[in-house]
């Protein structure tokens, strides 16, 4: 199945195997991941509960959305805007320049298209509608960041792509060519050319793999923007780590931060965040507006759908957190974003027949088409 993508081989795999963060035949974590460490009472939940667990597990109809497309026609103001088109896929536009970050429009965080966790609904601005990208960049290599269809069709495009080191084996046997690949290890950058624009790669704490036997065959990273006069935080995938105070020492302030903040478990050990711990990296990071991704797309754990907005809601102002927090597709200016309003709760609030729990096999209302290319 050519969605699984290709292992590194040949000077590829040489180079992952120089770098300190590889050992023996893999890369690992700075610091070990033990499950139930968040919660020693939190039991693994099985496939059946994965599966069929949970409740309100996906919204009982499809979430406020718009077109951003008439917005992004005009520079924004500050220098710098983010668009969340859903989970972790951002388009930021830093002067004048518009950057990607892991880019899904898939209809499903798996190898198949006939199986796995669906899209809650479509992306708000179908693939072949985006405006010209400069900047591609892949945190790692899971399916609800490493999509094969939508990177098959951003194959076609002269873009370059910035990607952590081996995740460029999958990028390539998907038709990019080689030269528009750029992987990094943890700390270093790479200069966009005729730019001022850098990428660095910076630490996290997570895992890879596509297949049943990858498992950590390439690295995964954070990733910092920075031009001249902006900098940007994205966590990709990641638990919480000290190393995010290493990241401020070393690559902040930051005039954007975005950390994931949905698909977590008390007993999968530290490689997701969910919101309260979120809201401690944020603190670490040196704060900044915090825009919170990796949610309201796919149901990928046995929260609530809608548990992680909620809870930073709560959470956030008392550990004074600027949450920057807009519709999907809706373009923000993070020096000029709003009050939060809690849109998410039109979604059930508007809705007076119930829907069952179905997370994995929920379909999209059937009005909607799947505008990828």
């Amino acid at each position: 199945m050519k969605s699984l993508g290709k292992r590194s081989d040949g000077a590829r795999l040489e180079r992952m195997k120089s770098s300190p963060l590889w050992a023996g035949d893999r890369f690992r974590n700075t610091h070990p991941i033990t499950p139930g460490l968040r919660d020693p009472t939190a039991s693994m939940p099985s496939l059946s509960d994965f599966l069929c667990g949970g409740e309100r597990r996906v919204p009982r109809g499809p979430l406020p959305a718009m077109s951003p497309l008439e917005t992004w026609a005009r520079p924004p103001g500050s220098g710098l805007r983010a668009t969340w088109l859903g989970h972790s896929t951002v388009l930021i536009e830093i002067d004048g320049l518009r950057v990607l970050t892991d880019p899904v429009w898939g209809p499903r965080a798996s190898p198949s298209r006939f199986a796995g966790p669906k899209r809650f609904q479509p992306v708000p601005v179908p693939l072949r509608a985006m405006p010209p990208v400069d900047l591609v960049l892949v945190s790692h290599d899971h399916y609800d960041h490493l999509d094969y269809p939508t990177i098959r069709e951003l194959a076609k495009r002269d873009v370059p792509f910035v990607t952590s080191l081996g995740v460029g084996s999958h990028l390539e046997f998907w038709g990019v060519q080689p030269e528009r690949i750029v992987e990094l290890d943890w700390w270093e950058s790479y200069r966009l050319p005729n730019s001022e624009l850098t990428v660095t790669a910076a630490p996290s704490q997570h895992f890879s793999g596509r297949g049943l036997k990858d498992r950590n065959a390439t690295l995964w990273s954070s990733l910092v923007i920075r031009s001249q006069r902006q900098s940007v935080f994205f966590s990709g995938d990641t638990g919480l780590t000290t190393e995010y105070r290493t990241i401020r020492e070393r690559l902040g302030p930051f005039d954007l931060v975005m950390l994931e903040v949905g698909a977590f478990h008390p007993a999968w050990g530290d490689i997701h965040l969910g919101p309260e711990n979120a809201l401690a990296a944020h603190a670490l990071l040196g704060g900044g507006p915090f825009l919170p991704v990796h949610w309201g797309t796919f149901s990928l754990a046995m929260h609530a759908w809608d548990q992680p907005a909620e809870a930073l809601l709560e959470l956030g102002p008392k550990m004074n957190a600027q949450l920057v927090m807009p519709r999907l597709g809706e373009p923000i200016e993070p020096s000029r974003a709003r009050a939060v309003e809690p849109w998410w709760r039109v979604v059930d609030a508007d809705t007076e027949e119930s829907v069952p729990d179905t997370p994995a096999a929920t379909t999209l209302p059937k009005a909607m088409s799947w505008p990828i290319d």
